[in-house]
């Protein structure tokens, strides 16, 4: 089969990204050629302002180095610009006269900067600030001339301000508003940052409008001359004014241009076979020049172009994260405020901090931080995700350490660490491994750190960390990504509730069929997916769904929990903590009978036997069925222990049987499973002896019934239980709470906690579906009820038959 063509003109970020997910999805759709008006590969255009500064050097910034181009069989044309496009015959024509057919054509020409168009403009030493070559002749300048004039007092400006600076010369940035940075600062962090940089001998002319650029006797520029007369020295002047998408290749074509190149949401101009991505495309309106949205368009371009077609881009929200001489500044979406919004500030002049949160309607709509920027990135979620801020309103500028309590000591500022400290304690990685790898990996997502260093990869309580290490390193090309429509994995550009609908709403049952029904990009997914979509399966479409054992973690297929060296621990349930003096001396008999190392009380009120065979489960598990015993499910994603106090039953502060509750939860619940592990407590008084605050449902007896919570945690990152309701009887705790885990079991993300799926959607939203809504509660209920019935112990069915012979070793033949 004949190889498409595909030609992309333009050699910068968000074109090559787009060639690197195309080549995951369709490596053998195209043959591709590639044209650059730089003689380089594609670099980091970011990082320019580091080797300005003289940090790194050209080579640390480079992306994609000559061999990738030649190792996935790209044709690279460096130092030539195209010229023409001919839409008819369908080639374009590089001023060279080199020529190149398409079938496919990619646009990612960028953006060129705005030239003042002043008298002398032209004049040697009039530069602006885009690129490698501007990069070089301004470490040369620095070397040879004084005195700088930096035009424009930008994210651009400054960086270059800085860089120039830091090589010598003496620099004032000249700007024609009133503070610095107006896109992205307000008033008074602006006047907070021109204030620190002045201290580093900066200097700046505000509300200044320049007339004139006047050369001098050599005829390089000397000086810049402003409308109202006054002049200032200038052997060196940059412009950074601005940028302009750079639509002159595509209008000459005759493409529809409108302050770029007109695109759809999947990134199509007005002739579908020609695309277009990055800072020269203009969609609904907007053309963006951060690399975090440019990054979300090419995704959603290669998705279109190798013929998915299940991807669009719908426009992005964006922040800014500059750090310029060890100062950081955040903003995000409407920082400056207006009709109907509300302004929180934190403004403390002596230390340099200076936070201002703009609410509207009990949401985020804008932020701007100077100084301590630790929670831009937990702001920018919260706006990204229109959460309900008005519970935290409080103690909202004080920010949320959503970094764990383990591991690093609840610090929460990432900018603070030294290189050797642990970030991820799973794996052992520091914080300079993870510099390292997005500096020289050109890493610009989480999931990407993750798989270059497997930070975060594992129980991911140092995400948050992770996260800010990111977002100081990339600044502006970082965006965390949207917690409601994040894809399930690389398998699929879907998110997990569009998976979760697709299975329901056509009734797919097994993971092949839902797979090709969603046209999986893998033929047999990943440890990631598989899990993920069996269990979407099951709980959508129980006693008619097949359950795939192999799709299953180990601890779920082996029905055990696998211990380091390879044995494995077996935990009996015990109904609300309660046991009796038979099922002791079972537990005991089987301890002594297969040589059991270590027998433990846990957590739960369960007895855990360590170290077990894996030859000998079945064995032990025949045993413990002879003796009435059945699993503890303390290996999986489902219902694990209802942990109980003596209650009325025992204890004179007791106000309801907590023990009888709890036995009658845990007999319900049985053989549940469920997004994650899910606990439950039930105490017998607010004295609250079974920690019923920090459980997925929480059960406190009162004089008058029961009062329920849910969504707490007691694991890396302790979180108290939210009030749910208050009830009467036994029936409406079991009503409540069964009616709570199934909508958690219906809407929740695989591996999702209560405690998250919570404030994924909100309290109010899930009292809405089940305290106030008493026909939709018993629905529920019901629902689980029905998922439940027939469940037969898993232990007891592989005592023997075929489901026992996983468990048998094989035989050593000679």
């Amino acid at each position: 089969m004949r190889k498409l063509k595909l030609v992309m003109v333009g050699n910068g970020m968000a074109g090559c990204r787009t060639l690197e997910e195309l080549i995951k999805l369709a490596p053998d759709m195209y043959d591709i050629t590639v044209f650059g008006a730089e003689p380089h590969p594609n670099y980091n255009r970011i990082l320019l302002s580091p080797v300005l500064a003289g940090e790194m050097t050209v080579q640390d910034i480079i992306l994609n180095d000559w061999d990738w181009y030649r190792d996935n069989g790209i044709t690279l044309h460096t130092g030539k610009t195209v010229v023409t496009i001919d839409r008819i015959n369908r080639k374009v024509i590089a001023d060279d006269g080199t020529e190149a057919e398409y079938d496919r054509l990619l646009l990612a020409t960028g953006s060129t900067p705005f030239i003042l168009p002043v008298l002398g403009k032209d004049l040697p030493g009039v530069i602006a600030y885009r690129d490698i070559k501007d990069t070089d002749e301004m470490i040369d300048a620095a070397a040879k001339h004084q005195h700088a004039v930096v035009i424009g007092a930008g994210l651009l400006g400054l960086e270059a301000a800085n860089g120039l600076a830091l090589r010598g010369m003496d620099v004032t940035v000249v700007h024609i508003g009133e503070w610095i940075m107006e896109r992205q600062m307000d008033p008074t962090s602006a006047r907070m940052l021109q204030k620190a940089l002045e201290a580093k001998s900066m200097k700046f002319r505000l509300a200044a409008s320049t007339a004139e650029l006047i050369a001098g006797e050599s005829g390089r520029v000397a000086a810049v001359k402003f409308k109202d007369g006054d002049s200032i020295p200038a052997d060196l002047v940059v412009m950074a004014a601005g940028i302009r998408p750079n639509t002159a290749l595509a209008e000459k074509a005759g493409l529809h241009c409108n302050r770029g190149i007109v695109v759809n949401d999947t990134l199509q101009t007005y002739d579908p076979r020609i695309y277009a991505v990055g800072e020269c495309a203009n969609h609904r309106g907007t053309a963006y020049g951060l690399v975090a949205p440019l990054f979300e368009q090419a995704k959603v371009c290669a998705n279109h172009l190798a013929m998915f077609g299940i991807g669009r881009y719908q426009g992005s929200v964006t922040s800014t994260k500059l750090k310029v001489t060890g100062i950081d500044l955040f903003s995000a979406g409407d920082f400056m405020g207006g009709e109907g919004t509300e302004d929180i500030v934190l403004h403390d002049p002596g230390m340099g901090v200076y936070k201002k949160v703009v609410i509207k309607e009990n949401k985020i709509v804008g932020a701007v931080m100077y100084g301590d920027t630790a929670d831009g990135a937990w702001y920018f979620q919260l706006m990204k995700d229109a959460q309900d801020v008005h519970d935290i309103r409080d103690h909202l500028l004080f920010g949320k350490s959503h970094l764990g309590d383990v591991g690093h000591k609840g610090a929460n500022s990432a900018a603070s660490l030294p290189d050797t400290a642990e970030v991820c304690g799973c794996n052992g990685v520091c914080k300079g491994t993870i510099v390292k790898a997005i500096k020289t990996q050109g890493l610009f997502t989480l999931d990407e750190v993750r798989k270059h260093t497997k930070a975060s990869s594992s129980c991911g309580s140092c995400t948050g960390l992770v996260e800010q290490i990111l977002a100081s390193t990339v600044g502006g090309a970082y965006t965390p990504a949207d917690s409601n429509n994040k894809a399930v994995c690389g398998c699929t550009d879907l998110s997990h509730g569009e998976v979760r609908k697709a299975i329901r709403d056509n009734k797919l049952l097994t993971i092949p069929q839902a797979m090709h029904f969603m046209e999986w990009k893998t033929p047999n997914g990943c440890a990631s997916c598989r899990p993920a979509l069996n269990y979407y399966l099951i709980s959508t479409w129980p006693h008619e769904a097949q359950d795939d054992p192999q799709s299953r973690f180990i601890n779920e297929r082996a029905h055990a929990n696998i211990q380091k060296d390879g044995t494995y621990s077996v935990v009996p349930r015990m109904l609300g903590g309660i046991t009796t003096p038979d099922e002791l001396r079972a537990i005991a008999d089987a301890a002594d009978k297969y040589k059991v190392p270590t027998v433990k009380v846990t957590g739960g009120q369960r007895i855990d036997l360590l170290g077990v065979k894996k030859e000998d489960l079945p064995l032990m598990w025949a045993d413990f069925a002879k003796a009435g015993m059945v699993s503890g499910h303390a290996y999986g994603k489902s219902i694990r222990t209802v942990k109980t106090c003596v209650g009325a039953e025992h204890c004179r502060f007791g106000t309801q049987l907590s023990m009888s509750m709890g036995v009658k939860l845990e007999k319900m619940l049985f053989g549940m499973w469920s997004p994650h592990k899910v606990k439950l407590a039930v105490s017998g008084c607010p004295r609250n002896c079974a920690e019923a605050g920090i459980k997925d449902v929480g059960v406190i007896g009162v004089d008058s019934g029961y009062e329920l919570y849910v969504a707490g945690n007691g694991g890396i990152k302790t979180e108290v239980a939210e009030f749910f309701a208050k009830v009467k009887t036994d029936e409406e705790v079991m009503e409540y709470s069964g009616a709570f885990l199934q909508l958690y079991r219906e809407e929740g993300f695989y591996l999702e906690r209560t405690v998250h799926y919570v404030q994924r959607v909100g309290l109010d939203y899930v009292k809405s579906k089940v305290v106030e809504d008493a026909a939709n509660r018993r629905a529920l209920h019901e629902r689980l009820l029905f998922a439940l019935q027939g469940y037969k112990d898993p232990w007891q069915e592989r005592t023997e038959g075929a489901l026992k012979r996983p468990y048998i070793p094989l035989a050593v033949v000679a």
